[in-house]
């Protein structure tokens, strides 16, 4: 009979100590690990993706053509004497281009793309382009972001196309040369291209250009009284800022006009030339 009970209390001990082993066991079972995550709030700066706006220069309304042209002449001179400086194309051919093909800045595609000379997309362009109606309906054309590219641009299509090669050839100051020659090479397809041109050259002397260029001393021929251009003056107007919007200099202005001040009144008709028995 004891020995009944000691087996039974041995197997009861057996037991609790197994059950007791397992929930140790269970208790300290290992976990799996979780990673917790710890957003930051970064600041990005932002890059300005936006496409930089073309420069484009404004052409005043309700004015004439000759003081739109001598606006054009006085916004576009220095320029065109520069790209002479580096590429030797006459500065008075470069202006009078620009006058002709831009319609003096007027024009519908100078002003949506700054192209001052017409020039097409070509093979090879890379820039950006618009779609304008020229000899052909929807061609394409160099847009420029500054006329001052389609300046540069212009001596570039001139001096890297072998078929303009004879004109470097010519005299600096040979505008008549130069006009005949780009028709010739096959810039234009109107025949009267080079008239066109040499004729603009002549009547807003667009020639000192060349000289002052090249070191010659500006001559001073006075113009046919018929031909010469006037200003009326109009309020806010001043000596300054006529002389500087017609590329004169104010005392060229007073010369001209025979003023002893620079006295002005509104309505006051101005020469832009010498003129003879004033």
């Amino acid at each position: 009979m004891v020995g009944r009970v000691l087996s039974l209390l041995l197997i009861c001990i057996i037991c609790f100590s197994s059950c007791k082993s397992k929930k140790t066991a269970s208790k300290y079972k290992k976990k799996n690990r979780t990673e917790r995550v710890v957003r930051v709030n970064q600041t990005v700066e932002e890059k300005n993706t936006k496409a930089e706006e073309p420069k484009v220069v404004a052409v005043p309304k309700n004015i004439s053509y000759s003081e739109r042209i001598a606006n054009y002449i006085n916004e576009y001179s220095d320029i065109a004497m520069e790209e002479m400086l580096q590429y030797g194309i006459p500065a008075s051919i470069t202006l009078a281009q620009g006058i002709l093909e831009s319609g003096a800045g007027a024009g519908e595609l100078t002003r949506k793309a700054n192209n001052h000379f017409g020039i097409k997309c070509h093979r090879g362009w890379q820039g950006e382009r618009v779609y304008h109606d020229d000899d052909e309906k929807g061609e394409c054309f160099r847009k420029y972001k500054d006329p001052k590219y389609s300046y540069r641009d212009h001596s570039l299509f001139l001096t890297q196309r072998s078929r303009y090669q004879d004109l470097f050839k010519l005299r600096k100051d040979d505008y008549k040369g130069w006009a005949k020659g780009l028709r010739k090479a096959g810039y234009a397809t109107d025949p009267k291209y080079p008239q066109k041109l040499i004729s603009i050259v002549e009547r807003y002397r667009l020639d000192q250009y060349d000289d002052r260029v090249l070191g010659k001393r500006v001559s001073s021929v006075e113009p046919d009284a018929s031909k010469i251009a006037t200003y009326i003056v109009k309020p806010g107007d001043t000596l300054y800022s006529i002389s500087r919007r017609f590329n004169l200099t104010v005392e060229t202005l007073k010369q001209y006009n025979g003023l002893k001040n620079n006295d002005l009144a509104i309505g006051q008709v101005l020469y832009l030339h010498p003129v003879s028995n004033q």
